[in-house]
């Protein structure tokens, strides 16, 4: 069973596709605008340095803005080829026979050795009783309980 989620599902890595292409073209357009501006300039004979020298380090930003986007879809293009030839694990598909008329399950596989086990010798039946079943205090005791009762009674001298 694969863990890491598809390539086409991954937000993270559509995040990096859409910021990296959203930094190339806000990079073009401010390199593209500033060197018209700069040629504008350089034109006009009123220009003055000033000018002409923010517009040239709005390119240099514009520039580096290009590039951090440039890197990011070499990134995302990277990660892709890294996905797709990484070994997919092999997963085990149990088919379900839908013609079969056997209704029985395998049942667990259970340890030749219990982790615990009492010796049967000592083991004592249990007497289980209906709670449902209410009985009046005219009704007598059934046999075995009134054996049990006297039993008790001989074996402790104070009720003599």
């Amino acid at each position: 069973m694969q863990t890491r989620p598809r390539l086409v599902t991954s937000i993270p890595f559509w995040v990096l596709v859409v910021a990296s292409l959203a930094a190339v073209i806000g990079g073009l357009v401010l390199v593209f605008r500033q060197v018209d501006e700069i040629q504008a300039l350089v034109n006009d004979p009123n220009a003055t340095v000033v000018t002409v020298y923010v517009a040239q380090a709005w390119v240099s930003v514009g520039a580096a803005v290009l590039a951090a986007g440039a890197i990011g879809i070499a990134s995302a293009l990277a990660v892709a080829a890294v996905v797709t030839t990484r070994a997919r694990a092999d997963v085990a598909i149990e088919t379900i026979d839908w013609t079969s008329d056997d209704e029985t399950s395998a049942e667990p596989h259970m340890s030749s050795t219990p982790s615990y086990t009492a010796p049967a010798a000592t083991a004592a039946p249990l007497a289980v009783e209906d709670a449902d079943v209410e009985t009046s205090s005219n009704t007598p005791a059934p046999p075995a309980a009134a054996a049990a009762a006297q039993q008790d009674a001989n074996d402790d001298p104070s009720r003599r």
